[in-house]
C-alpha cells in the first residue's frame, strides 16, 4: 500500500513539474539571445548550418555550429559553443573547427513594467582548442547583456548589447541586435531583427535578417531564416537552418 502511495506521489510530482516547465526557448536562429535559462538540471542543444557569401570573392559557411547548455540552478546555465568552417576565398579553400567558447549564462532581473527581463552571457574562446588553420594568438572573451520586453501575449522585443575579442588584438568589437518577435500561432513563430558590429578601428557594419520557428514539442523546435547586410562591407547574405532539443 504504502509503495501504491509513493508511486500516485511521484506521478503527481512529475507532473506538477512538467506544467512549470515553459516550451523551448533557444538563442538561434536570430542573433538576439534569449534572457531564458534552461531548467535546472536539463540539456539543450542549438544547432544548425549557415552558408554566408560574404562578396563575389569569399563564402563562409558553418556546417555546423552548435551551443551546448546545461541548467546549473534556476538561475544559472553552462555553455559550450562549438563550429566547423567551411571558408571559399578566391577559390581556395579552408576548413576546420575554429576555436571552442566555455561560458555561462546568468539571469539578473526578471521582467517588472519598463524594467526587461535581463540575464548576462560570457564566453571565453580556448585559442588552442582548433584546427591549425584557426588557432589564436590570446584566450579571448565575449559578452552581452541580453533584454526582453512582452508587449503582448504574442508579440515580444528584444535587444542585446556586448562586445567580443577576436583573439589577435587587443581592439574589441561592441555588438548590438534588436528584434521584435511574433507567435502566429501556438506553434509557429516569426522575428525580424537588425543587427551590427562596431569594430574600435575599422568600419562598423550592419545587416538585416528574419525568420520563423516551428515548435515541433515543448522541447524540439525547427528553425529557418535568412539575412542580407545593408552597409557597404557587412556580408552580402546568409541563409541558416537548424533545430534546438532539450531534455
Amino acid at each position: 500500500m504504502k509503495s501504491k502511495i509513493v508511486l500516485v506521489f511521484l506521478f503527481i510530482s512529475a507532473a506538477i513539474y512538467a506544467q512549470e516547465i515553459e516550451p523551448i526557448q533557444a538563442d538561434r536562429p536570430d542573433q538576439t539571445e534569449t534572457p531564458a535559462i534552461v531548467p535546472k538540471g536539463m540539456f539543450q542543444v542549438e544547432t544548425g548550418f549557415t552558408f554566408q557569401k560574404n562578396d563575389a570573392l569569399y563564402k563562409k559557411n558553418s556546417l555546423p555550429t552548435a551551443l551546448w547548455k546545461y541548467g546549473v540552478t534556476k538561475n544559472f546555465e553552462l555553455r559550450l559553443i562549438t563550429e566547423f568552417l567551411s571558408e571559399e576565398i578566391i577559390n581556395e579553400k579552408v576548413n576546420g573547427f575554429s576555436p571552442i567558447y566555455i561560458g555561462f549564462k546568468v539571469a539578473l532581473t526578471e521582467e517588472n513594467g519598463i524594467v526587461p527581463k535581463t540575464s548576462f552571457i560570457g564566453h571565453i574562446g580556448l585559442p588552442k582548442a582548433a584546427s591549425n588553420e584557426y588557432k589564436t594568438d590570446f584566450v579571448f572573451p565575449k559578452f552581452r547583456f541580453v533584454m526582453q520586453h512582452s508587449l503582448s501575449q504574442k508579440m515580444s522585443f528584444s535587444y542585446n548589447l556586448g562586445a567580443e575579442w577576436d583573439g589577435f588584438t587587443p581592439e574589441p568589437t561592441f555588438i548590438y541586435t534588436v528584434t521584435t518577435g511574433y507567435s502566429i500561432t501556438e506553434k509557429l513563430g516569426s522575428y525580424i531583427e537588425l543587427f551590427g558590429f562596431i569594430p574600435q578601428i575599422q568600419q562598423s557594419n550592419h545587416s538585416f535578417d528574419g525568420g520563423i520557428t516551428y515548435l515541433i514539442n515543448d522541447n524540439f523546435m525547427l528553425d529557418l531564416s535568412s539575412g542580407i547586410g545593408i552597409s557597404e562591407n557587412a556580408p552580402k547574405n546568409y541563409i541558416a537552418f537548424g533545430f534546438s532539443y532539450r531534455r
